[in-house]
């Protein structure tokens, strides 16, 4: 009996041993399964984050060349390019406000018009009103859209550029980061959240409006809430807030599609309403609110006496600040030409922040003296990325000296203080456009070209200075929809779900109560997302993200081709890993793991070497292609947003068409600031060839459908499907 016990006990003890490594393996197994899904979730941010701020790059390109264009543009037919005068260099109304109310008043509203009618002063079965009919997909009369925008211009011009608010009159305020029209997570924050009222109050961070299709609705029902309640309803101005960045990421052309008839006038009047929105709030004097950050020079006390409706677009200096600088640059140019010593181009003008950061940080790009900055093209060859480090339009550094020839010498001059206007601009930069970082100091942000990054030496003491405790700003897509820096001293709140893919990431908003002490609330609008398992969003999101990043590596395939070739000396079509991951960063400048990218974008030979032509294997452009060389093709591919946008304005009465001579015109401009060498004959040839019917003008849209990429694996899916 001893000894069956014996026995029994051994049994149980091996199956026990068995079980518990088989229990390690699985454990170990999973540990593995998990940590390579989040390298893979990781990489996709990285994927979508890069170009998001290489789109930004190239928009603040873009912006120079509309400056560009309005000094060149010859008048075609007679009518030359008025909007584009009107959004850059708007003129004064000569309409005194109480006439330009009577003309709104007198809009016809149509009787087959079944949306809603809005009276002023709102209430708040108006804004009920509203909010049911945008969820029935209806859209508002442009009269009362003038009307709205109207009464609200009128509002803001009452308000300072900083909103001090107690929560002594509030349980809590609510703030929500960026929404970037995405109707649906603000209708999702009001449904859990309650809508605004005077025991409900909210505080909206920037960027309402691009990116999503009802861009249009969002700011009709927060500046409707604003009207209601101005005590309790607050908008702090974002990057986005910018007529400017409205012409590439979306809102300009949703409005006109929406407002055919009065388009124009809501674009004109939404310029003066988005320059008088506020720039920051303060929450019990101890929590500062702005949407993209600070720098070392922000200083709350000149921020309240900024005259913010003048920086009608942050991408912009103000004019007399660049008159002045030319005065400068001229004054230098003829004198160290005099003196045939430094070559001086008039565009390398450095941007004077900082009297000491070149010396302690020589190395940073662009304006390598400031804290902030704003880029714009410089390109001088085909070859030339144009993605994180564009050559920028910077103001004059302190460390430069003014040269005056005298008696055969030089005299150094300190140059001049900056014009009130360059100051006033510079803050308004700051705040819109920065981001943190872990790191101590201020550095210009060259990975989005525009404002800076600071570290948490600035953040210390910028709250220290005001006796604040907290700062918190948005401008930054958190896969949590919430992230902390800082030691907790800055938080992100970013409030659009879904924001790159469908499952990329989470919404989210904050409350503070009299503690001060802030809770998170998270959510994601999409029901199908909330269904699939963390492994189909990684992967539904991963491949949206690879295939933007081919299309980004086929936009600039003759560059990369070249520089593989560099490297293939003797034309085998092969290369190591590391060259070609040290190709594509240098090509691309897109902050990613290259290596670890690599098996997901070019494949390798039985040797082990990377054949980097077959980058390209699974992407090619649509068809019909209009018979243009290959290297035509590729150019239009990768300026084709920036086409688009230039088109849009040009095609005044939105039909889709404009003339083969608009076109012709508008291309060589484009190309010769770029400092893209294309062949006037190869224009005019392509011009010609998709003019289909021959009647003189081009369908754009059919020519934007044909330089478009396909990947070959999704037509292949469909196939089969």
């Amino acid at each position: 009996m001893g000894c069956g016990t014996s026995i029994a006990v051994e049994n149980q003890t091996l199956l026990s041993e068995t079980a518990i490594k088989a229990a390690i393996l699985i454990q170990r197994w999973y540990r593995r399964y998990c940590a390579r899904l989040e390298m893979r979730r990781r990489y996709t941010w990285n994927i979508f984050q890069s170009i998001e701020y290489a789109g930004e790059q190239d928009q603040l390109q873009l912006s120079s060349f509309f400056s560009f264009m309005l000094d060149n543009f010859t008048q075609m037919n007679g009518n030359g390019p008025d909007l584009i005068s009107q959004l850059l260099d708007p003129v004064v109304d000569p309409l005194s406000e109480e006439v330009r109310q009577l003309k709104f008043e007198q809009i016809v509203v149509p009787e087959s018009y079944i949306g809603p009618r809005l009276s002023f002063p709102l209430s708040v079965t108006d804004t009920n009103a509203l909010l049911s009919a945008f969820k029935e997909e209806q859209t508002l009369h442009g009269k009362y859209v003038l009307q709205l925008l109207y009464e609200t211009k009128k509002l803001l011009k009452q308000m300072p550029n900083v909103i001090y608010l107690s929560t002594s009159y509030a349980k809590e305020i609510t703030i929500c980061g960026d929404l970037h029209g995405r109707l649906d997570d603000l209708l999702l924050i009001f449904y859990k959240n309650g809508l605004p009222s005077p025991e409900n109050s909210y505080i909206f961070n920037g960027d309402f409006v691009d990116r999503g299709k009802k861009s249009t609705e969002i700011l009709i029902i927060l500046f409707s809430f604003l009207l209601l309640y101005p005590d309790h309803m607050h908008l702090n101005r974002g990057n986005h807030e910018d007529h400017i960045m409205n012409l590439r990421y979306g809102f300009t052309r949703e409005i006109m599609q929406k407002y055919k008839t009065h388009g124009r006038e809501i674009l004109q009047l939404l310029q003066d309403v988005f320059s008088l929105l506020p720039l920051a709030t303060v929450i019990d004097n101890k929590v500062l609110i702005v949407h993209g950050g600070i720098s070392d020079k922000t200083d709350l006390d000149f921020l309240g006496t900024v005259e913010r409706h003048k920086v009608k677009s942050a991408l912009r200096m103000p004019k007399r600040t660049i008159d002045h600088l030319k005065v400068q640059s001229c004054s230098r140019s003829s004198s160290r030409h005099s003196n045939r010593s430094r070559p001086h181009s008039p565009r390398s003008l450095s941007h004077g922040r900082r009297k000491n950061y070149s010396s302690r940080s020589s190395s940073s790009s662009s304006s390598s003296s400031s804290s902030s900055s704003i880029c714009s093209p410089q390109i001088s060859a085909r070859n030339t990325p144009r993605h994180r480090h564009p050559a920028s339009p910077r103001l004059p550094s302190p460390t430069d000296m003014l040269q005056v020839p005298f008696l055969d010498s030089f005299v150094s001059l300190e140059p001049p203080e900056p014009p009130r206007e360059e100051l006033e601009w510079q803050q308004v930069v700051d705040l819109l456009w920065s981001d943190p970082k872990t790191q101590n100091g201020c550095i210009p942000n060259s990975f989005r070209g525009g404002g800076c990054y600071f570290g948490p030496d600035v953040t210390q003491e910028l709250l220290q200075k005001h006796g604040l405790c907290l700062l918190i700003r948005s401008h930054e897509c958190k896969q949590e929809g919430y992230e902390l820096c800082h030691d907790g001293q800055v938080i992100t709140i970013f409030s659009a779900s879904n924001y790159y893919e469908e499952g990329s990431n989470r919404g989210a908003y904050v409350k503070l109560g009299p503690e001060l002490v802030p809770r998170f609330f998270q959510y994601q609008v999409s029901r199908s997302t909330r269904k699939l398992t963390l492994h189909q969003r990684v992967r539904v999101a991963e491949g949206s993200a690879l295939r933007a990043l081919k299309e980004k590596l086929y936009a600039h395939r003759s560059e990369l081709m070249a520089a593989f070739q560099l490297y293939d000396i003797d034309n085998t079509g092969r290369i190591s890993s590391n060259e070609w991951a040290q190709v594509v960063e240098s090509v691309l400048r897109l902050d990613l793991p290259w290596r670890t990218l690599r098996p997901r974008l070019a494949r390798l030979s039985t040797d082990g070497n990377v054949e980097y032509e077959s980058c390209f294997d699974d992407i090619s452009l649509g068809d019909p292609v209009p018979p243009v060389s290959p290297n035509l093709a590729e150019t239009l591919y990768r300026y084709r947003t920036d086409l688009e946008i230039i088109f849009n304005i040009i095609d005044k009465d939105h039909s889709g068409q404009i003339s083969i001579e608009e076109f012709r015109q508008t291309w060589k401009l484009f190309s010769s600031h770029l400092g893209v060498a294309v062949n006037d004959q190869s224009v005019d040839d392509m011009a010609r060839s998709i003019d289909f019917n021959k009647d003189g003008n081009i369908d754009f849209n059919e020519f934007l459908e044909a330089f478009r990429v396909v990947h070959k694996l999704d037509v292949k899916e469909k196939q089969q499907g």
